[in-house]
């Protein structure tokens, strides 16, 4: 596959720039992989399309809140820092990408809060706009932590134009979260509302559980035309012997697994083991997926609509079939479907 093959025009109204009101009260689109049909539901009516012992397995990654401003010394630029992750907790080192890139270099001291009690002071060039900050802070970390999040904001997708706002923290977030690390909301999880999880445990469909430390590496821009030739950033994932139990019962009988989201359904094929079952895993996980490709242990999808060109979008492909997948992103705009982190969804069924 190439990459030109995942463009699409999509208007920049149908961007949602905002959360629906009821979590699962969005669009769902359904499409069935072996007949082709597609139907147009509401989120909550998901439920109908899962029986007793099939499994749904949800990223229970929290969010933390990793933009913040900060002032550079002497000239007082506004400079905005995006958290990526917590290198050493001693130093209080941090991974970060920075921008305006170019006017911050080794040595520089960075100041936060409108008392500028935060400073931090760049001590790496790791990529062009990659730095590391180490954090002067002289309390215990959990304090320093506290702080450091008070600073923070939710960091929305760039194609989000507007400014994080108190609520965000909130709505780009899952009910499940619950393992701080992540960047990226997985946002096909966004949609289940409490109640959507009541009725799914009474209907006795089980839920599991694994983690993926989303990354910015998702929206990356690929600029390789030849899709063998992309490298994904590496995410910190974790499947636990819990969730590993669950799945390859419902396997053994017959019955389906549910991937709720492109996040998970990249760790569960990132812990796959012979036969079609999924093995405990705790590291790292760079899989690049497109089509086409075998899922052995994941049948059923749920998942959002994707920007052209996102690896995300590939992945759907990959799942439920490129002709089909791209017959259903044409419908939707159709439609009036919107895409993104607070857009519709769509369920991908066999």
């Amino acid at each position: 596959m190439k990459l030109s093959q995942f463009k699409f025009k999509l208007p920049e109204e149908l961007i949602a720039q905002e959360p629906v009101a009821a979590r699962d009260e969005c669009k769902l689109m359904v499409l069935h992989k072996k007949t082709g049909e597609i139907e147009h539901k509401i989120f909550k009516e998901i439920i109908n399309y899962f029986d007793e012992g099939d499994v749904m397995v949800f990223n229970d990654t929290l969010v933390f809140p990793a933009k913040l401003y900060g002032n550079k010394e002497k000239t007082g630029a506004r400079i905005e820092v995006f958290l990526l992750r917590e290198l050493n907790e001693e130093n209080k080192l941090w991974d970060v990408l920075v921008e305006p890139a170019r006017k911050i270099r080794i040595g520089n001291k960075l100041y936060f809060g409108e008392d500028e009690s935060m400073v931090a002071e760049v001590i790496d060039n790791t990529t062009s706009r990659g730095r590391t900050l180490r954090f002067l802070y002289d309390g215990p970390h959990e304090e320093f932590k506290e702080q450091l999040y008070k600073l923070g904001m939710t960091p929305l997708p760039e194609y989000i134009k507007r400014d994080p706002r108190p609520e965000d923290a909130e709505n780009y977030q899952t009910i499940f979260a619950r393992h701080e690390g992540a960047v990226v909301a997985p946002s096909a999880g966004i949609h289940f509302s409490r109640e959507v999880m009541k009725r799914l445990e009474i209907k006795g469909v089980e839920q599991g559980f694994l983690t993926v430390h989303s990354g910015i590496g998702a929206f990356r821009e690929i600029d390789v035309e030849d899709l063998t030739k992309h490298r994904m950033d590496s995410e910190e994932m974790e499947v636990g012997q819990e969730l590993v139990d669950i799945v390859n019962n419902a396997k053994d009988h017959g019955k389906q697994v549910c991937a709720v989201g492109t996040s998970t359904l990249r760790g569960i094929a990132s812990a796959v083991s012979m036969g079609g079952h999924l093995k405990t895993y705790s590291g790292w996980t760079n899989k690049f997926i497109f089509p086409p490709y075998d899922f052995t242990v994941s049948t059923a999808l749920v998942t959002g609509f994707h920007l052209p060109y996102s690896t995300m979008l590939m992945m759907v492909c990959a799942f439920g079939g490129y002709e089909l997948v791209m017959k259903a992103y044409s419908e939707a705009i159709k439609e009036g479907y919107h895409f993104g982190a607070y857009g519709d969804a769509m369920l991908i069924v066999d």
